[in-house]
């Protein structure tokens, strides 16, 4: 995870050096580090532990978000569907009012940096058929799990 004082700008699983090195390139204020990261970024651990024990449904947090306009429109979108219902692309593209765009809005979603909390996971391909997922499909799956959401392999 990694934030700056204006939100959570990262959760993910991929490697310290990838994230460290997508945050050079993405963030140009001071990221909060060492013992204050350590404070900072306390609550949305717990909140994400509290997500897995079926506590919380959402996320109330702020985020500082890098991406293009267009990126940043999908990721709103994914905001926007509720715990325990899904979307699909297709759908996505629509609110965006780009309905011709649903492989971009594709690699919007599998450029979305704050995983879980922004619920890419929520996002099915046609017919409620299960799609990538750039934390893997087993995660997908076990997230879909968590918030009874049926779906197809």
């Amino acid at each position: 995870m990694a934030s700056t004082d204006k939100g959570v700008c990262y959760f993910g699983n991929a490697e310290k050096q990838l994230v460290e090195e997508w945050l050079i390139k993405q963030v140009d204020e001071n990221i909060v580090s060492g013992q204050e990261a350590d404070a900072h970024n306390s609550r949305y651990l717990a909140d994400i532990k509290k997500y897995f024990k079926g506590e919380i449904t959402s996320f109330d947090w702020t985020y500082d978000l890098r991406g293009t306009s267009f990126q940043r429109q999908v990721w709103e979108q994914l905001l926007a569907v509720p715990y325990g219902e899904t979307m699909t692309y297709g759908e996505i593209a629509e609110r965006i009012n780009r309905k011709s765009a649903v492989r971009a809005v594709g690699g919007a979603i599998g450029r979305n940096p704050v995983m879980i909390a922004i619920p890419c996971h929520r996002i099915m391909g046609k017919n409620g058929r299960l799609t990538g997922f750039s934390g893997g499909l087993p995660i997908k799956r076990q997230l879909l799990e968590i918030e009874g959401i049926a779906y197809y392999d």
